[in-house]
């Protein structure tokens, strides 16, 4: 393989390290990040040796301009995971932490080859990523303004919520305006901007969520095949995942998304408890799944009633439920990269 090289990106500096073919740090320097410092970068690298592979930490991010860089002039670049490159550190831990060990943690586990994917592949996830991120921004600052809005029109009009339940509906927005007819207070004349503001946040949500679907649609991702997944969770998960080629066991996928369980016994009561650990968005994502798998999926009803059967509690029933569809995404995602066998 010649040698193996590790970048540790900063929004304003690469660190980078150089690892022969059996190991041994050969260079360590710093650059700029900028069209100057990724110049120079790969001047540098050049002079250990004609065959070499990259691997960047954070090439979708602060390391996308290096990685465009890069590929454009032919070189063998990779994507190494935050986690792989934080377990290669924590093995040497007299080392300490500074940007140039990071570097060469990240080469180490480019040295290794497993878990690695491409920037080009990534890519689409961290679109995926973006969009997903935006549309929960967006909806966070639309339920903001209702609250705000609702809290106005209950001052102003006690009672209107039995009316008008919620102001989520272009129904329910135009009767909330109808009920502000005639009136020019201070108040009233927020409400109404208030609702403008809230119909064009719910007309870009509607945009961004027609943009994920095309995403999605662009991956070729068999996850919308799965009952209680559709375009917006599949791009919540693969945006969270990254490449599934990167995966490793399905257990290390639950304690990845928190749904592998916490053993919390003592004495003769044997237990275990929530997993607060873990990718909440990937939590968020299969409790989406598993509610709407339990009210529509005849399987997931049935398996449920035994939990309940054999005593568990309605929480304890509902996480052995996600850790089960932990493995269902899991197999799924694999068989994307065609590696299911490492889902059994």
């Amino acid at each position: 393989m010649g040698v193996v090289v590790g970048v540790d990106s900063h929004k304003s500096s690469l660190a980078v390290a150089v690892l022969d073919d059996v190991g041994r740090e050969i260079g360590n320097r710093e650059f700029p990040n900028d069209a100057k410092g990724h110049a120079s970068l790969t001047e540098w690298v050049t002079r250990h040796g004609s065959e070499r592979v990259i691997g960047i930490e954070g090439s979708g991010n602060y390391g996308a301009g290096l990685a465009r860089h890069l590929l454009e002039r032919g070189e063998h670049v990779c994507e190494v995971p935050a986690f792989l490159s934080h377990r290669e550190r924590k093995k040497r831990p007299s080392a300490g932490k500074s940007d140039a060990q990071d570097a060469v943690a990240i080469a180490r586990v480019v040295a290794c080859g497993e878990g690695l994917s491409s920037p080009q592949r990534s890519g689409a996830f961290a679109d995926l990523k973006l969009l997903s991120d935006h549309r929960d921004q967006l909806i966070r600052s639309r339920t903001q303004l209702i609250n705000r809005t609702h809290k106005d029109l209950v001052v102003s009009h006690p009672g209107y919520e039995r009316r008008i339940p919620k102001l989520t509906s272009k129904k329910n927005l135009q009767a909330a305006t109808t009920l502000l007819r005639g009136e020019r207070s201070i108040r009233a004349n927020l409400i109404r901007e208030r609702i403008g503001d809230l119909r064009r946040l719910s007309e870009r949500i509607a945009v961004v969520e027609k943009q994920i679907a095309a995403k999605v649609i662009e991956c070729g991702t068999s996850l919308t095949q799965l009952h209680g997944i559709g375009f917006l969770m599949a791009a919540k998960i693969l945006g969270e995942v990254g490449d599934p080629a990167r995966l490793r066991s399905k257990a290390s996928f639950a304690m990845f998304t928190g749904t592998a369980p916490l053993e919390a016994s003592s004495g003769r009561t044997k237990r275990h408890r929530l997993n607060r650990g873990g990718n909440r968005q990937l939590n968020y994502a299969l409790h989406m799944m598993a509610i709407a798998r339990r009210r529509g999926n005849d399987d997931t009803k049935t398996y449920m009633a035994r939990l309940r059967s054999e005593g568990k509690s309605e929480k304890e029933a509902m996480r052995c439920l996600k850790r089960q569809l932990s493995n269902v995404v899991f197999r799924q995602l694999l068989e994307e990269t065609g590696t299911a066998a490492r889902a059994a």
